[in-house]
This record gives structure tokens, C-alpha cells and sequence, in this order.
């Protein structure tokens, strides 16, 4: 049987993924995007960790919600890079931090 333990050592393992991605790879943003996806993946498996052993479905309604918040950010990213590849020519931070208003 799986303890509670188990789940919340993968999702430390998972968040410490993400937040190294998150360090170690400045340069493309679809990556960085990635990382924080995995952060957020970690915060989810939390939250049904918890609502499962605790035998609460509050957890799991609030991961509900966070995928939908999840969904609408990656749609609104994917199409500001898409715009921003157009103009630019390239997805790189280096070139994103030039942007005017």
C-alpha cells in the first residue's frame, strides 16, 4: 500500500525538477513554461495526496480548478509565442525582455 509519505516525496522530486528547470534554463521560454507546469503538477499531486488520505474531495475539486487555470494560461502562452516568433523571429528571454508597451 502507498502512504501519504510516497506521494508527497514524488512531488517534492517533481517540484525540485521544475524549479531546477526553472534555474538552470533562462534562454527558451517554452521550457521555462514546462517547468512551471511541473510545479503546478506538484502542487496538484499535494492536494489529492492529501484530500485521498484525509477523505476530503475539497482537494480535488480545488485541482479541478487549477487545470482549468492551468489550460486557459498554457492557450494564452502558446499564442503569445506564436505572435512574439512572428515579429521576432526567435522565443528567446533575451529577446522578450526588449518588448515595449
Amino acid at each position: 500500500m502507498v502512504s501519504l509519505s510516497d506521494y508527497l516525496i514524488l512531488s517534492s522530486i517533481i517540484f525540485c525538477i521544475g524549479l531546477a528547470g526553472i534555474f538552470i534554463n533562462r534562454t527558451n521560454i517554452i521550457t521555462l513554461l514546462m517547468c512551471v507546469e511541473l510545479i503546478l503538477v506538484a502542487v496538484n499531486t499535494n492536494f489529492i495526496a492529501f484530500s485521498h488520505f484525509l477523505g476530503n474531495e475539497a482537494g480535488q475539486i480545488v485541482v479541478f480548478f487549477i487545470l482549468t487555470v492551468a489550460a486557459a494560461e498554457v492557450a494564452i502562452g502558446l499564442a503569445i509565442l506564436t505572435l512574439l516568433f512572428r515579429v521576432r523571429g526567435s522565443i528567446n528571454v533575451d529577446v522578450t525582455n526588449s518588448l515595449k508597451g
